[in-house]
């Protein structure tokens, strides 16, 4: 997995957290007074996909937009010393950086205040990002294109319908991998995409009904498989593990949720009752993590099913730490040693 040029195009953002100690409750309203103790960022939504390829050894390239802001610097900065370049997430004043803001105190979430712009871009500003995804596709004179492209979508109006069309015609045509996380406002398709990547509420949006059982989800993937048209749809349930949908399969490959009793590769049984993982701390990101780390298997070239456990594992690590994290190479490796193989 290690030096594969992998892309990253969608809704890039900054995750801002103020951290303190809370003891006492406002004498003003019943909620707690917060002490200040720190504040940090790092890049959010697009951008953990990005910064979780990097953590795993990727060579990274980021295409999005974020305003001519204080926040649009401190962003280029983050993933600049991620040593994800950067250059691609391109100025525009009519936007501002999208920045949620999270009170964390005694390691529980108290509040988060979002700012942001959920607006289209314009169509100069569209075109020349378009431009730019094309080119790093294609590479330039003498050097290698992308080995996957993914295209993350916070619905904040980077990935216009014109820009996924255009982008993944490309991907197709190269016979680059394109993996896709979708929004919530429903899209005709993403044309030519390899995975599709949603969670149970997205995937529930999408088929107006809800996922909350094995039977449901089972219906979701099935439908998703045929309105997206894609190679594979990948669902990820948190606690249930993941179920990898593929044309032609009789039946959904289950994954397990990795737990201490539970060895890394492990098929689920289907059961509703298997649900104990390793302890979740805070699932913030845990999808970008998944996202990432299927896109550079695949990329490496594992197959679907294994790039979905690698996946699966990776999310499993990433849900114990709190805040916005990545799993490094050397995390992952850590623990699919202590896991074991699902045949010992």
């Amino acid at each position: 997995m290690a030096n594969r040029r992998v892309g990253v195009v969608g809704d890039f953002m900054l995750d801002g957290y103020v951290w303190g100690n809370a003891t006492r409750l406002s004498p003003e309203a019943a909620v707690p007074v917060v002490d200040f103790v720190e504040e940090s960022e790092c890049p959010g939504g697009a951008g953990n996909v990005a910064a979780n390829l990097a953590a795993l050894g990727a060579r990274v390239s980021a295409f999005g937009a974020c305003g001519e802001d204080a926040e649009g610097g401190r962003l280029h900065a983050a993933l600049a010393a991620r040593g994800i370049e950067e250059r691609g997430v391109l100025a525009d004043r009519e936007r501002r950086t999208t920045l949620k803001t999270r009170i964390i105190a005694r390691h529980q979430q108290v509040v988060r205040v979002d700012r942001e712009t959920r607006a289209p871009l314009g169509a100069a500003m569209e075109e020349k990002l378009i431009a730019k995804v094309i080119g790093a596709l294609k590479g330039a004179r003498g050097t290698k294109g992308l080995d996957a492209l993914v295209i993350s979508d916070y619905d904040k109006g980077t990935v216009t319908e014109e820009l996924a069309r255009r982008v993944l015609a490309v991907c197709v045509k190269l016979g680059v991998p394109a993996f896709v996380k979708p929004k919530w406002s429903m899209l005709a398709t993403y044309p030519g995409a390899t995975a599709i990547v949603l969670n149970s509420a997205e995937a529930g949006f999408l088929v107006t009904r809800p996922v909350e059982n094995d039977e449901s989800a089972e219906y979701a993937g099935a439908q998703l498989l045929e309105k997206f048209k894609s190679s594979a749809v990948v669902l990820t349930r948190g606690a249930r593990g993941m179920m990898v949908f593929e044309p032609g399969a009789a039946r959904p490959l289950r994954i397990a949720a990795l737990g201490q009793e539970r060895p890394f590769g492990a098929r689920s049984s289907g059961g509703e009752g298997a649900k104990r993982g390793l302890q979740v701390f805070d699932v913030t990101g845990a999808g970008d993590t998944a996202l990432a780390t299927l896109a550079l298997a695949v990329a490496a070239g594992a197959p679907m099913g294994e790039a979905a456990m690698l996946g699966n594992a990776a999310a499993g690590i990433v849900v114990s730490k709190l805040g916005t994290a990545t799993v490094a190479r050397g995390d992952l490796e850590a623990l699919i040693r202590k896991m074991g193989r699902s045949d010992e």
